[in-house]
């Protein structure tokens, strides 16, 4: 190996050491840990998304970020972006990246408003997501439902106009039908009231 290769290898693993010593990062010895920096491009060191459009993998409940990515490899949930990285972590890893991602700490979303009157009415929005989602949209890993809470507002609301506009299903009918009843009844504000109050 040409030297300035070596030299370059060892400059980027020593950044990746001091990244994650910044930012609360697991154990960067798991084959995990090495196996998702393919993921951080887009959702940052340890899963914690920088942007706002970029769902934060930090702190995922394991059998949900399984099935996602089983979802987004078979073509149930459509993402040209996805669905080649989606393929390279079951080829390489599935449970070790899940793992490695559910340990890390959650770091807060970038803010879209703090506005009281916006975060009020996204809260009265929210008791209709609260059967499923939870009272405070922290999800149910048990039955394999996504935590709302801590996700940056603009991918929640990006995934709302997927599903009110029958681009993403869920797989069990009844609840898709429940989903799609739901959402009928509400607009493009209350999805962005929505997003503010859960990406609190």
């Amino acid at each position: 190996m040409p030297k300035s290769t070596l030299n370059a290898l060892t400059i980027a693993t020593l950044a990746l050491f001091l990244v994650a010593a910044e930012t609360g990062a697991g154990p960067l010895d798991s084959p995990g840990a090495q196996k998702s920096l393919v993921c951080s491009a887009c959702h940052g060191f340890g899963g914690n998304s920088p942007g706002n459009t970029v769902p934060i993998l930090a702190a995922m409940a394991p059998n949900y970020f399984r099935k996602a990515i089983g979802d987004y490899a078979a073509g149930r949930r459509p993402s040209p972006e996805m669905e080649p990285y989606a393929k390279y972590v079951l080829q390489f890893g599935l449970d070790e990246i899940a793992d490695f991602f559910a340990v890390q700490r959650k770091q807060a979303p970038a803010k879209i408003t703090s506005d009281p009157k916006v975060l009020s009415r996204g809260a009265t929005l929210a008791s209709q997501c609260a059967a499923c989602h939870g009272a405070q949209g922290e999800g149910d890993a048990f039955r394999v439902v996504p935590a709302l809470q801590g996700q940056p507002a603009a991918y929640l609301k990006a995934q709302m106009d997927l599903f009110k506009g029958d681009k993403r299903k869920l797989e069990g009918a009844e609840q898709d039908k429940i989903k799609k009843t739901m959402f009928k009844g509400l607009d493009a504000a209350d999805f962005a009231d929505l997003a503010a109050y859960y990406s609190r």
